[in-house]
Parts: C-alpha cells; structure tokens; sequence
C-alpha cells in the first residue's frame, strides 16, 4: 500500500487534500490505480486531465525507486495512516500525504515548540533565541524549525547547547542539505536524537515556492509557534498565519522601535494573530506546562444524566487524566479537533469544564 500512497503523492496536480479525496472514493491507495478512468473523472476535482494522469503506470515505477533510496538511507516514511504519523500534524487537514524522517526523534513529545524567524537575524535576535530556548529547557520541549539562515540555525544550535532535541523541516529532498553550510549541523541534530523532515521526495531541489508550502509542516507539528525576528512580509509570518488556521498558540518577541526585522513581529501582535512574549519564563505559565496538583472533585451524577455521549466520553477522559491538552484529548478519544473543540464548548456552557491558557482543559472542581 505504501508503494501507491507514494505513487499518488507523485502524480503531478494532485496534493495532499486531492489524494484524500481520492482514497475515500476508492476505498484505498491502490484503488486507485485500479480505478476506471471514467469512473475517476467523476470524481469532484478530478476531471480528464487528472484522470489521464493517475491512469500513468510511471508513477508506481519511480515510488518503487523512492522506497528504495528511503531504505538504503535509512530513511523512515510514514504515511498519515501510520500509527507512527505525529499526532498533531494528522489533525490539520492539508497533512502531508506521506512524511520523510531522517532520524528518531519522538514527534509526539509532550512539548513541542517551533521557533523560526527572519534569516537576516541581528544580535538583538539571536541573543533573544538563545534565551528563550535556555528559558524553557527544564521543560524538554522539542524544538522545530526550519534549518534555514538566521534565527532557524540559531534555534537548532541553542537547542543542542540546552541538550535539547530538535528537528528541522526541510523544503527538499532528504538527499541533500540546503544551505551547505548547515551539513554538519544536520548531521549533529540527528546525532543528538533529533531529525530531519520533508514531505519531498528524493531529487527535490530548495525552489522558492517549497519553503512557504513546508511551513504547515512546522506549525502543524508544535504546541506553539514563536517569532522571533520577522520582517513584515517574511516566511515566518506565514508560518504564524498557518498555526492560526490550525488552533496553534502563536507568540513573538517583543522588538525595537523602527527596526525593519521587528516589524512582522509587531504586526502579528496588532493585528491579533500573535500575543506578545514578555520573557522566556513566562511561555511555561502561558502554555500552562506548570501542572498544579489539584484534587479532582467527581462530577455530580445527576449533571452528567443531562449529557451527550460524546460529552459523557470527554468527561471520562478528563477524570481518568485530569487537566489535558487538547492534543491529548483528540489523541485518546480519536476526535478530530474541530469535534473535540465543539464537545468542550457545550461542556464549558453546562458548567462542567474549564478552559485554562494553553488550549488546555479540566473539570471544575
């Protein structure tokens, strides 16, 4: 099945949300290769063109070479169907179709914070990134970004100064490293328990347009995304807007009057797509990472009558974990977020939960 998954991801003009559609017609990957090409121009989306193309036999030819590569590079695939899948990327709807992992970090870390950034850093900023990640090491986050010039590189270093992991997402293949210079800094994330991603397959050059399309990759995977210096049309401004589309927590470092590299940073605050950083120390009350041991108090029976199955279900699930990130709750129940978010709500209405900083839950006492 992985050999067609691969071999879907490879037909030029269809992407990740294309090819899930695709699927759910089919039933599966291979399905689809099988398919009648008339029956596949009836799909939604498809049409002659993409029919045309899907029917090409090529495709399953150049997936068996991918696989092959992967292997000999000890190179892991997952596919968004795989139990090893990261948990938070699988609930963002353009989820890479299949993900290329060169080490083995553990993505579904309790924390997992992405910091990115201009790659024209100044002092200023890589003073800022290197404190922030000194500031939060106690908590072992994994640290994401993208291992490009600038605040990406010295968030990869200050990570591996902490002993911390951390993972780059690349915007080519995992056959090279872009920039060169970066070469020994990869292999030193790896070496330390971190890795190396890209939903691009072998051969894949560091074209322009792919590196604002594997920013998803590094919102969707984190608790949260922090800026650190951004210029007002910069990368790290879109990586910021994807982690909004995703229910992320999005926060910058406060910058300086009138510097051109503050001012994406500023932006994001006034416009309300980001709250302001005031210091290092204060992500893990913001994130609410800093547990207070409370005694759960249960839910009183007659309360829990008047609920819906699915309400009666995250209920349980708070009792049995106490306070719980979203993530988690999504992970253990199965929902998807947007179905865990709407439960919260109606149980935040009846009085029964409260919502904490964080995008984190519990019952009230």
């Amino acid at each position: 099945m992985l050999k067609y998954l691969l071999a879907l991801k490879m037909v030029p003009g269809i992407g990740d949300i294309t090819a899930r559609r695709l699927i759910a017609y089919c039933g599966n990957a291979e399905a689809v290769f099988h398919e009648k090409r008339g029956t596949l121009q009836k799909i939604p989306g498809i049409g002659d063109c993409l029919a045309n193309r899907v029917a090409r036999q090529q495709m399953l030819e150049a997936a068996e070479r991918e696989l092959a590569y992967a292997a000999k590079a000890g190179i892991r695939v997952m596919t968004y169907e795989s139990e090893c899948y990261p948990f938070r990327l699988k609930q963002c709807a353009d989820a890479p179709l299949v993900l290329f992992c060169r080490g083995e970090v553990n993505l579904d870390t309790a924390v997992v914070v992405a910091v990115v950034g201009t790659r024209r850093a100044t002092d200023y900023g890589i003073r800022s990134c290197q404190a922030l990640v000194e500031g939060i090491r106690e908590h072992r986050p994994l640290i994401v970004s993208g291992l490009a010039y600038g605040i990406d590189t010295v968030s990869h270093r200050s990570a591996l100064t902490a002993g911390l992991p951390t993972a780059g997402v690349l915007a080519h293949g995992l056959d090279r490293i872009y920039p060169p210079a970066n070469k020994q800094l990869a292999i030193k994330m790896i070496e330390s328990g971190g890795a190396l991603l890209s939903d691009y397959f072998t051969g894949t050059n560091p074209d322009k347009e792919n590196f604002p399309k594997r920013n998803r990759i590094i919102a969707g995977l984190s608790d949260c995304v922090i800026v650190v210096e951004a210029a007002r049309g910069g990368g790290a401004l879109i990586t910021a807007g994807l982690a909004n589309s995703y229910n992320r927590d999005v926060f910058v470092v406060p910058g300086r009057w009138g510097d051109p590299m503050s001012d994406g940073c500023h932006y994001l605050v006034s416009s309300n797509r980001a709250a302001l950083l005031p210091a290092p120390e204060a992500l893990p009350e913001l994130m609410n990472w800093v547990k207070q041991n409370k005694i759960m108090r249960p839910v009183q029976t007659e309360l829990l009558l008047n609920l819906g199955q699915d309400e009666e279900y995250v209920v349980k699930i708070l009792q049995e974990n106490g306070e719980s990130g979203i993530d988690l709750l999504c992970m253990v129940s199965g929902y998807t977020i947007s179905k865990m978010s709407a439960v919260l709500l109606e149980l935040e209405m009846k009085n029964l939960v409260s919502a904490l900083p964080g995008k984190r839950f519990t019952l009230k006492n």
